[in-house]
């Protein structure tokens, strides 16, 4: 491996051995996530290179670390793989418009308040079908027969019929 001269400085306390590159396994551990995704990370660029030793083995530093951790949250506020890239060059990029990042985090507030609407209406309407459903030994079933209505003609759900 050849080390940079900034090299000891990205090593700092992640490892709690100032100066020793990470395994992968550490690394991982240490941003919260599986080495499988690491490695995932690595195959999308979201990671920049990483060091190997001359037998191949990975060797990550505090600045990896710090990357690692920086994905798993932004994918833990449901970014895409896509807007996290994204994020990352405005991360590492201090010449910046902090506007850049306040529109990628609004489209994403945007969407994420789409897809809440769209599970809300779903919730509604399984609210009504199963309050129409007798949940008995017969055979009617009005959360079937809706799930079997041909597109685009929604049946009105039937009230349950007492025993």
């Amino acid at each position: 491996m050849t080390a940079t001269p900034d090299a000891p400085a990205r090593h700092r306390a992640a490892s709690g051995r100032p100066g020793r590159p990470l395994t992968i396994g550490e690394a991982a551990r240490n941003a919260g996530i599986s080495a499988r995704m690491v490695r995932h990370y690595e195959s999308l660029g979201l990671l920049s290179a990483v060091a190997r030793t001359d037998s191949g083995y990975r060797q990550y530093t505090e600045a990896d670390v710090h990357t690692l951790h920086f994905i798993r949250r932004s994918r833990d506020l449901g970014f895409s793989m896509e807007e996290i890239a994204e994020l990352l060059a405005l991360w590492h990029d201090r010449s910046r418009a902090s506007s850049q990042v306040k529109r990628i985090a609004q489209t994403h507030i945007d969407d994420l308040s789409q897809r809440i609407a769209s599970m809300q209406a779903m919730q509604r309407t399984l609210k009504t079908l199963v309050s129409c459903c007798q949940g008995n030994d017969r055979p009617d079933c009005p959360i079937l027969d809706d799930l079997a209505a041909a597109p685009g003609t929604p049946p009105a759900p039937r009230p349950a019929r007492p025993d």
